[in-house]
């Protein structure tokens, strides 16, 4: 997926999209990210799917866990931490075969469907929110680059919901260059953007043990623990310095359903009192030790 050309030529021009200021385009750089993929239940991942149109991407048997986290630590809306928790899927009317949709990606509207998405800063909520419609609310986030682990902990109102650490790749020389899709749910209606993505990166395949994964017992993990996940990961990779584009033009239309849903959709509601800070929550406060004890009772 190849950056448009139009994205290009808006460079140094501006923007102001509900009080936002933004330099064009919207960018980000120098930003180390790690990424990890666990297989996991293909029923409970379909019925995590809103509407009719998205179906979990399928291996063999199972679907796709995608844990990304990204330390943006220069964008056109400051510095903040991003943590993506996503299920690999196709926009398609039918489910798509296994495995083609992971190489003809466009036929089959391959991405991921976006189930959480904390975010260190008020602004980057405000945004993701109401412009994109991602489902990004503020939570405490770190980010930690070590000789052997990388990791990375999210908790929410005092509570630890999630922790993924994964072994540092001996090498980090393969450069990397693509677009990925992201479909978000919000006000009843499906969003879908395009980010491109660039760097350099070390990878590890189906190596048991390569990456933990630990949840904890805030409500938000309970979903994810729920969807049977495979421990050992499908793959880990590792961008210590990497960029981005958020493309300003993405797609939104109805979510539709055989029988009228019985509850509405997080809505504006949710956004109209948001500002513009760039404030960071409080790093996460569990210590590694009760993470590794939170573990033994609810990890996957």
């Amino acid at each position: 997926m190849a950056i448009p050309r139009r994205l290009r030529q808006q460079t140094g021009r501006s923007a102001l999209v509900d009080g936002i200021p933004f330099t064009l385009p919207v960018k980000a750089e120098n930003s180390p990210a790690l990424m990890a993929a666990f297989s996991i239940s293909y029923d409970r991942a379909r019925a995590m799917l809103p509407g009719s149109e998205l179906h979990p991407l399928r291996l063999w048997n199972k679907a796709v866990l995608l844990i990304t986290v990204i330390d943006y630590r220069s964008t056109v809306i400051g510095k903040y931490i991003e943590f993506c928790v996503a299920i690999a899927c196709t926009r398609t009317r039918k489910p798509a075969p296994r495995l083609l949709p992971a190489i003809f990606m466009k036929r089959y509207g391959t991405g991921q469907f976006v189930l959480d998405l904390p975010v260190s800063t008020e602004i980057s909520v405000k945004g993701g929110k109401t412009i994109w419609g991602m489902p990004k609310h503020q939570a405490n986030l770190d980010f930690k680059i070590g000789e052997r682990v990388i990791s990375s902990q999210y908790d929410k109102d005092g509570q630890l919901v999630m922790k993924i650490e994964i072994d540092r790749p001996e090498r980090t020389r393969l450069p990397v260059s693509m677009g990925a899709s992201s479909y978000s749910a919000f006000r009843g209606l499906l969003t879908k953007s395009n980010l491109y993505f660039k760097g350099r990166a070390g990878f590890k395949f189906s190596r048991r043990g390569s990456a933990r994964l630990y949840l904890g017992n805030h409500p938000r993990a309970e979903a994810i623990r729920n969807l049977e996940i495979n421990p050992d990961p499908l793959i880990t990779a590792f961008f210590p310095d990497s960029s981005g584009i958020l493309d300003d033009h993405f797609e939104c239309w109805f979510l539709d359903y055989e029988r009228m849903p019985a509850h509405p959709m997080e809505g504006i509601e949710s956004v109209i009192d948001l500002g513009l800070g760039q404030e960071w929550l409080d790093p996460p406060s569990a210590t590694v030790e009760e993470v590794e004890r939170e573990a033994v009772r609810s990890t996957v």
